[in-house]
């Protein structure tokens, strides 16, 4: 891991703030750690396979489906885990979640190729939840397959009815996505109308009679399971009150005749990043002390990260990702589950079990956590020539190769020396800027100056750890003809580590999964 101790900031005459490293380091359970204390392994896995190089550990992602299925049982819940595939294209990791226990996992698709990866993949139709913008064709082999639909609107539905009759297809397992849930009351006080933040993913409750309509003017094509909602929010009582309103208008469709039995929560559990509390308090403390001017700047041209000087003020708001979470995937759906809901003020697990309904999730960050990293060659390394002493490190990866301060998330890389090289004069930490291998002033891998625990050199490794969720392939492309990251799948055998392409990897046989 990166050594030393996060640094403070101490005054200076003129106001000023001497400068000391301010580390993000990253959190890493014992399977990541693992893996990465066999540095020669890693480095002979780039050697072969290139830089960049996205290593993968599927057992992981069965670990973290158990997880949140033991907060099911925990609530006495029934329900499904679905993966929102979109988090990672990987074969091995959808392959290993296949061979979960069929009752309690499945996939959410977000679009046609994913659909039919996850069906290669060993998921039958109906373990598969379609969201998203859906086209005809997407629309036609969800239905075709059996898979259940995740309705934005009513149009959407009158479209998938129309395929159904006109292609002769069974009826349609659907939820509808409800959003701008509105409440009275809870913590804002008596009389007030809260309203959940707007979404382009669902239908406004204000509408949904239109929905519920629909439903049984195409009854014959489609067949109501639940209702579902998609907040982008991480706040447990926001979240509460949709559940909440679910449960209620549940017993709305019920009493006409409707007959939905789970409520789909979505995703948005989250994930913890940095180790530290500590640490990221001090870092976004002292990002605002550097938009003041009251300390070197933290950032390449001293960006801010969404916050500005105004007057000697900071303003705005920081686009940052809470990298430090301490509740955060299973124990956020825990917590939610366990949280009193405003308007009926009992938890949202009592409520479901209250009213006979199942549980759906869609986590995507929070399944795929601690499920890989991604590895960079250090190209080049060279003295910005300004300011304090700074270097450039030039990597064999570029920003969509591993996006993460496209999501927000800042915690620093792993360094993984070369064995046998002799290690270069002076001693750490130092500061440096990390930048990609494209011809493009703005192709910087973070804008943050990060930490290391010396100067890396030339065949070097740096590790970003934890890019399973969205930051390994998401934003990946081929930009000036360089190449995609290729993907491995490694496992343990023995005292080391078995690995194969992404794309052939099968939960067949000890040691690459036994299915649980």
């Amino acid at each position: 891991m990166v050594a030393g101790t996060a640094g403070t900031a101490t005054g200076r005459p003129g106001g000023r703030v001497e400068e000391e490293p301010l580390y993000l380091r990253p959190r890493v359970d014992p399977g990541l750690a693992s893996l990465l204390r066999d540095a020669p392994f890693l480095h002979t896995l780039c050697d072969a396979l290139g830089s960049p190089l996205n290593v993968l550990l599927p057992e992981a992602v069965a670990e973290n489906a158990e997880r949140f299925r033991s907060v099911y049982r925990r609530h006495h819940l029934a329900g499904r885990v679905y993966f929102a595939h979109k988090a990672n294209q990987s074969s091995a990791l959808l392959r290993r979640l296949a061979a979960c226990d069929t009752a309690g996992v499945g996939v959410d698709v977000a679009s046609l190729g994913e659909l039919r990866h996850a069906l290669g993949c060993g998921f039958t139709g109906d373990r598969v939840m379609a969201t998203g913008p859906k086209d005809e064709e997407f629309l036609w082999l969800a239905a075709r397959v059996g898979a259940t639909v995740n309705l934005d609107s009513a149009g959407e539905l009158e479209r998938l009815a129309r395929l159904v009759r006109t292609y002769g297809l069974g009826r349609v397992d659907v939820l509808v996505r409800l959003s701008e849930f509105e409440s009275d009351g809870g913590h804002a006080g008596p009389g007030t109308r809260l309203l959940s933040r707007r979404s382009r993913f669902g239908t406004p409750v204000a509408l949904a009679g239109e929905l519920w309509e629909a439903l049984e003017r195409h009854a014959d094509a489609v067949r109501l399971v639940g209702l579902a909602y998609h907040l982008d929010t991480t706040g447990l009582e926001e979240k509460a009150r949709a559940l909440e309103r679910c449960v209620l208008l549940m017993d709305e469709c019920r009493a006409r005749g409707l007959s939905p039995r789970a409520v789909d929560i979505g995703g948005g559990f989250g994930t913890g990043y940095v180790a530290d509390a500590g640490e990221w308090e001090r870092w976004t403390t002292a990002l605002s002390e550097a938009v003041l001017g009251a300390r070197p700047p933290l950032t390449w041209r001293g960006h801010g990260y969404g916050l500005r000087n105004e007057g000697g003020t900071v303003r705005g708001t920081a686009a940052l990702y809470p990298a430090h979470r301490p509740v955060a995937g299973p124990g956020y759906l825990d917590a939610l589950l366990s949280r009193p809901a405003p308007a009926l003020d009992r938890p949202p697990a009592t409520l479901l079990l209250e009213h006979l309904n199942d549980l759906y999730v869609e986590p995507g960050r929070a399944l795929v956590d601690q499920c890989g990293l991604s590895l960079a060659r250090v190209l080049d390394v060279r003295p910005t020539g300004e300011g304090p002493p700074r270097h450039l490190v030039r990597l064999g990866m570029n920003a969509g190769d591993v996006s993460l301060e496209e999501h927000g998330v800042l915690v620093d890389p792993v360094l993984l020396p070369r064995a046998g090289a002799d290690a270069p004069s002076g001693d750490g930490p130092v500061g440096v800027h990390l930048v990609g291998n494209l011809c493009l002033e703005a192709d910087l891998i973070t804008r943050r100056l990060v930490y290391l625990p010396r100067l890396p050199r030339a065949g070097d490794l740096l590790a970003f750890v934890n890019t399973a969720g969205y930051a390994m392939d998401f934003h990946a492309h081929r930009a000036q003809r360089q190449p995609l990251a290729r993907t491995v799948a490694v496992t343990r055998e023995g005292g080391g580590w078995r690995w194969c392409p992404d794309e052939d990897y099968w939960p067949l046989t000890d040691p690459q999964g036994v299915p649980s």
